[in-house]
């Protein structure tokens, strides 16, 4: 090809995202390479990588790879107008960050739990995310993959209370040993990845806040030492204490 094409290694050195993932991308179609040589290197032209930055925005915006890939091959899918929608939601996300912040911090200052479960409101958020799927989604891959999907999540926010209910629990059962044991802290780690996997960007300092809260909140308190025994909501707040100090 005449146009300037890069490899996957190339590729993986500008963004930042591993080999693996392109090899990925390219097996579920999400990025067709722009050829393939003959000695079977996959390579890659500007348009391809205009492509790629498109999936790596709405994969920061938590876009299941499906959905961004419905949306990409939306027959009438303008770049430039999805642009001005992934800013909006990268502000509309850094406004609720900065609220989930100034909340956490409030709470560290006062020593005690500020009744406000606004800032944990999504909806704003997922009205907009909804708008930009609907503009782009009118294909019959994406419709499929909706219908999928909402059925999978029918009953999920009852499952996701208890799976989280038992990460207490286990927490709870090694609440003899120091916050800093290896094992709690590898159970702290788990619980900050499901709750980002399951609810929000969970960061350390989020976190940290939650700890507070766990304890400082007398409903948070007693479901969680209901779930793992007297203590576990101390305990659990001390070893998030330690995991967040030594990932700064």
């Amino acid at each position: 090809m005449n146009k300037k094409t890069m490899t996957v290694h190339e590729v993986a050195r500008l963004t930042g995202i591993t080999a693996r993932t392109l090899h990925y991308y390219d097996e579920i179609g999400l990025l067709k390479p722009t050829e393939v040589t003959e000695a079977g290197y996959r390579m890659y032209d500007d348009a391809a990588l205009g492509r790629l930055q498109n999936i790596l925005l709405f994969r920061e915006l938590q876009f299941p790879l499906k959905e961004i890939k419905a949306i990409l091959d939306s027959p009438g899918f303008d770049p430039s107008e999805a642009i001005a929608q992934q800013i909006r939601l990268l502000e509309l996300q850094y406004k609720r960050l900065g609220e989930l912040i100034a909340f956490t911090r409030e709470i560290q200052k006062k020593g005690v739990t500020t009744m406000n479960f606004d800032v944990f409101d999504t909806s704003e958020i997922e009205k907009y995310e909804e708008e930009v799927k609907a503009r782009w989604g009118n294909t019959k891959a994406y419709q499929e993959y909706r219908q999928k999907d909402i059925a999978r999540k029918e009953g999920s926010y009852d499952k996701l209370a208890n799976e989280l209910m038992t990460m207490f629990s286990q927490l709870g059962e090694i609440k003899h040993l120091a916050p800093d044991a290896e094992e709690a802290q590898k159970k702290i780690s788990a619980l900050q990845k499901f709750i980002t996997d399951n609810y929000y960007v969970c960061t350390n300092e989020i976190l940290r806040g939650l700890g507070d809260m766990y304890v400082c909140d007398e409903r948070f308190r007693n479901n969680i030492d209901k779930a793992g025994g007297d203590g576990t909501a101390d305990f659990v707040k001390q070893a998030i204490a330690v995991y967040c100090s030594s990932n700064q």
